[in-house]
Formats: structure tokens, sequence, C-alpha cells
């Protein structure tokens, strides 16, 4: 290694010993907060904002929050995931700091018994006891569909695929008067 001055070697004749430093108070102490940005100096300015012929004080922050609110509420999706990463926020601070326990689970109950989804759809309108078929499994009724209720899900198969001969039959099988339906373009009949 070469002792000749270049550089990043400044001469040896000319620095201080080690241990010894020609500022005898020390290095200055910054007065900047280095993780301030100039974002953060800006979002703490305030702003006079006029609203129902009232005056008040509010900081940038809370204007460009209350700017964000309203473009989400517009349909903005980059604002929308904005404000729900707030409520996510909030909702995780309430819940480390709440006083509150939170509400117990509560187990789910169902039945095994299909006879009370059967008296469910019979009440609702949605299927109607089969006559023909009564003398079959006497232990469970034997119900069809309304036609009301195949035609709106016939309804809601938009861009599905088209239904075969064998979709038809078994429709026109669990249903109560299949000729009343309206079948969807390129079903076969």
């Amino acid at each position: 290694m070469s002792d000749k001055p270049g550089p990043g070697r400044p001469p040896r004749k000319g620095q201080f010993r080690k241990g010894q430093s020609g500022n005898l108070k020390g290095r200055p102490k910054t007065t900047k907060d280095p993780h301030r940005s100039a974002f953060d100096v800006v979002t703490q300015r305030t702003l006079t904002v006029m609203r129902n012929g009232a005056s008040r004080e509010v900081t940038m922050e809370e204007a460009l929050q209350h700017r964000t609110y309203q473009e989400a509420l517009k349909g903005k999706r980059p604002a929308q995931r904005e404000v729900l990463r707030w409520i996510e926020k909030r909702d995780k601070y309430l819940a480390k700091h709440s006083k509150r326990k939170p509400p117990k689970p509560r187990p789910f109950r169902f039945s095994p018994d299909p006879d009370n989804a059967d008296a469910a759809l019979l009440m609702l309108g949605i299927t109607a006891p089969d006559p023909g078929r009564q003398e079959y499994g006497a232990d469970r009724a034997q119900m069809l569909l309304e036609p009301w209720a195949v035609q709106a899900a016939l309804s809601r198969r938009r861009g599905g695929r088209k239904l075969t001969d064998r979709d038809v039959a078994d429709i026109r099988r669990c249903m109560r008067d299949p000729d009343s339906l309206h079948w969807p373009k390129g079903a076969c009949e």
C-alpha cells in the first residue's frame, strides 16, 4: 500500500492522531429528523375549510383522507383499497386495545334430517308434493320443483354451457308443469 496522497487518501502529516480531534465539542448534533420526509412536512400543515358557512382548521392529512374517501365512494378502486386498509388497521387497533372480550363463537347446529329442508322448500313455495310418487318412500315426501323456481334458475345461466338432451329430460322429470317453462335459446326440446 502506498503512503502517497491521492483520492480518498489525505496526507498523513495533516491528519489528527488516533483519539484526538480538532473539534473539542465533538460532532455537532443534527437538527433534522432523519425519518421525516418532505411529504410528512406537508401533511402537518393546516388548511381552513368552509363548510355550511362555518370555517374549520384541518390538517392536510385529514383533507387527503377525506378526498380519498370521496373517491372511494365514487368507485375508484385504488381509493377503495386504501379505505379498506384503514378499516383493517382500525379493527386491529380496536381488537388490541379493547377492554371487552370478543364474543364467544356459537356452535353451528344443523339437523341431519332432510325433512327439515323439505318442509322449508314447501313453505317457501319452491317445491310442491308429487302426487304420482306418493307410494315411493313413504318415509320421505316426494316433491317437484315449481316452474317459477326452475325459470329463475335457467335465467341466471348467462354464458353457461348449452343444455343437453339429458339436462332437459332431468329438468322436465323434476318439475311440476314442465310445459309452462320458457326454455333458453339453444336448449334442445
